[in-house]
């Protein structure tokens, strides 16, 4: 039987989801020539046929105000998706179950289900999930792929949904994917671990979660940046994953610096207020593909080759990840609201202008044209 995966487009996929607040800071983007545009047309322009768009519950407090990064709340994640939409960009909602940032250190229920445990947890999952859904069918922005759970790797929703209870781990997945299939049975549904792109600790965590009764789903998202380790490791994780699952395969976070040249003087914020670069310069001597212009674009040239040489057509593509995260003032990873949410004792600040596709002043790098000519 011939396979459909090898019919579909290649995904040249971008995460924008702090593209309004960068906007609204003043952030600029320019394309090649020189000319301001919108960040989205500039990356049309250079092949991008996608967003990728995260959702927190409730990222406000009422005493404190926002949480920040984007503050992606569900205004903010339609204004998103609607002007993607317009450009005729695909869309994957990446929905976190959290307030704020959900990833493999932290998977902080939202304030309104804090109490919550068993079975009413996971009727929260399925009627959130379902009531964006809903908002989304009406705005007529329904998305192209649903991510259920962001960096699953340890779990969801802790401490109930903490690896290894993988009991309530797949209830809570599956309560979020059943209200997927009772949107639209057509909207592929992605399940995104995160972590290092190990095949051995991936299949451990999907068989896992099969063994206790998850439900199936369609793609298979993986995390990657060259301080994961050599290209040849994802590489060979993406075929095993493929060829023992037979799912589609889509790097749904992908980065790589261009610079080890700190920013503080855009921030302009205080050494102490400061989160700092993601990627320090000592280590940035030491990657398999360096901290230039030239390695970030030579590495997104190697990085989609690797995708694309995934059997069966199984390598459907990437996302990268804030390509468009300018250093503006007041744009940090997190807020003093925010902060207090999580427990975290900060500091804040961007922590990721480095690994964007465009430089501190909002021009595009060579990447973009790496990506263009894939």
């Amino acid at each position: 039987m011939e396979n459909t995966s090898q019919k579909k487009k290649f995904i040249k996929g971008m995460d924008v989801s702090t593209l309004l607040e960068v906007e609204r800071l003043g952030g600029k983007f320019y394309d090649k020539d020189g000319e301001e545009r919108d960040l989205l047309s500039v990356l049309q322009e250079y092949g991008a046929n996608a967003v990728r768009l995260r959702l927190w519950n409730n990222p406000h407090s009422r005493q404190d105000g926002p949480y920040g990064a984007g503050n992606n709340d569900l205004e903010t994640t339609l204004a998103l998706a609607k002007r993607a939409h317009a450009r005729g960009m695909g869309v994957l909602l990446d929905l976190h179950y959290s307030d704020f940032w959900a990833d493999p250190d932290r998977q902080v229920k939202p304030k309104a289900w804090a109490d919550f445990t068993g079975r009413r947890l996971e009727y929260a999952v399925y009627d959130h999930t379902l009531a964006i859904l809903r908002k989304f069918q009406e705005e007529d922005v329904l998305p192209e792929i649903v991510q259920v759970g962001n960096e699953l790797v340890n779990g969801l929703l802790w401490p109930d949904g903490k690896t290894p209870n993988f009991e309530n781990i797949a209830a809570f997945v599956n309560a979020g994917i059943h209200a997927v299939r009772t949107m639209d049975k057509g909207i592929p549904v992605m399940l995104h671990l995160g972590g290092r792109p190990d095949a051995r600790a991936y299949r451990e965590w999907f068989d896992d979660y099969f063994a206790n009764d998850g439900e199936d789903f369609e793609i298979i998202g993986m995390s990657y940046c060259p301080l994961n380790g050599p290209l040849s490791g994802l590489a060979r994780s993406m075929r095993e994953l493929a060829a023992h699952y037979g799912k589609e395969i889509v790097l749904a976070e992908v980065s790589a610096g261009f610079t080890s040249e700190d920013y503080a003087s855009y921030e302009k914020l205080d050494p102490a207020e400061r989160k700092g670069m993601a990627a320090k310069p000592a280590l940035a001597k030491k990657l398999e593909y360096p901290m230039t212009k030239k390695g970030q674009a030579d590495f997104m040239r190697a990085l989609m080759q690797e995708v694309a040489r995934v059997p069966d057509g199984l390598g459907r593509g990437f996302f990268y990840w804030e390509p468009g995260w300018l250093p503006v003032p007041g744009s940090g990873w997190a807020t003093k609201a925010s902060l207090k949410y999580l427990g975290d004792p900060g500091p804040c600040g961007n922590r990721w202008a480095n690994q964007a596709l465009f430089d501190y002043d909002g021009k595009p790098l060579p990447a973009l044209d790496a990506i263009q000519e894939f």
